[in-house]
C-alpha cells in the first residue's frame, strides 16, 4: 500500500456477528432473517416472518451456541485480527495512523455504530475489507451496502472484494489442516470442508458465484495440502439453511 505521509487511513473489517450470550440469540436471528438480502420479500411481510422464524428457532440456536460456552466466537476472534492487523500496518506505515474497526453485520458493534466510530476518527481513507473470502450477495454485498448507508464522514473509499484462491490465505489453510492432520496419526482420515449454507434459488436462479467460490476455495487449499503430502480424502459440505 502507497500512501502520503500523515494519513488516517481507517481498515473496517465485516464480518456476520453473532450473539455474545444466550439472550442475543433471538434478537441475533431476527436481524438474521430481517435482511432482504437473506428473505427477499418487502419489509411489510419480511419483518414478521423473520420475527416468527427467529421465535421459533431460539431454543434450539441457544442450545447450539451453549455448546460453544453460551455466545459465538466470532467477534473475539475478529479483535484478535483487527489488533494484529493494526499492529502491521502501523508498523510499515510509521508516519501515518491506522486504526482497525470492525463493523457486524446482524449483531454488535453494527454497522451504524462503526460507522459512527469511524467518522469521529476522520479518515482520509476508508479501505473496506469484508472477512468473506467468497463473495455472496448475503454477505460481502449486503455489508457492504449497509455500510454504504450508514457513512456519512469523511474519507475516500476502496473497497477488498472476494479472494477465494488468495495465496496467503490459502497456504493458511493447508498449514492449519496439515497441523490436524499430523495429530490425527496413520488411521483414515476425510478432511471435512463446511461452508455456511445460502439459499440455493440466489445460486441456480440469480447467479450468486458463492457456490463456485467456495468450490475454488476447497480446490486450492487441497492443491496446497496434497503438494506437501500427497492425495487426502476431503469432501465439501455446507451448514445451516433459511
Amino acid at each position: 500500500m502507497n500512501t502520503l505521509k500523515g494519513r488516517r487511513i481507517a481498515v473496517v473489517l465485516f464480518n456476520l456477528g453473532g450473539p455474545d450470550d444466550q439472550a442475543s440469540v433471538k434478537p441475533f436471528l431476527f436481524n438474521l432473517f430481517n435482511d432482504p438480502a437473506i428473505i427477499g420479500l418487502p419489509g411489510l411481510f419480511r419483518t414478521p416472518l423473520a420475527k416468527l422464524i427467529s421465535d421459533r428457532r431460539e431454543t434450539s440456536a441457544q442450545a447450539n451456541y451453549a455448546m460453544m460456552g453460551g455466545g459465538s466466537p466470532l467477534l473475539p476472534g475478529t479483535r484478535k485480527q483487527a489488533e494484529a492487523l493494526e499492529a502491521v500496518l502501523n508498523a510499515r506505515l510509521p508516519g501515518d495512523e491506522v486504526r482497525v474497526f470492525i463493523a457486524m453485520r446482524y449483531w454488535h458493534p453494527l454497522t451504524e455504530e462503526t460507522a459512527a466510530d469511524v467518522a469521529v476518527f476522520g479518515p482520509d481513507e476508508i479501505v473496506l475489507l469484508p472477512l468473506y473470502p467468497q463473495f455472496s450477495t448475503t454477505t460481502t454485498e449486503s455489508s457492504l451496502k449497509a455500510w454504504n448507508a450508514a457513512y456519512a464522514g469523511s474519507g475516500v473509499s476502496r473497497a477488498v472484494c472476494c479472494y477465494p484462491s488468495a495465496t496467503g490465505w490459502v497456504e493458511a489453510q493447508a498449514e492449519a489442516i496439515g497441523a490436524k492432520l499430523d495429530e490425527a496419526g496413520e488411521g483414515p482420515v476425510r478432511v471435512l470442508f463446511s461452508a455456511h449454507g445460502i439459499p440455493e434459488k440466489l445460486v441456480s436462479g440469480k447467479g450468486d458465484p458463492y457456490q463456485e467460490q467456495v468450490e475454488t476455495t476447497v480446490a486450492a487449499v487441497v492443491s496446497a495440502i496434497e503438494a506437501r503430502r500427497g492425495p487426502i480424502d476431503h469432501a465439501l459440505c455446507y451448514q445451516s439453511r433459511v
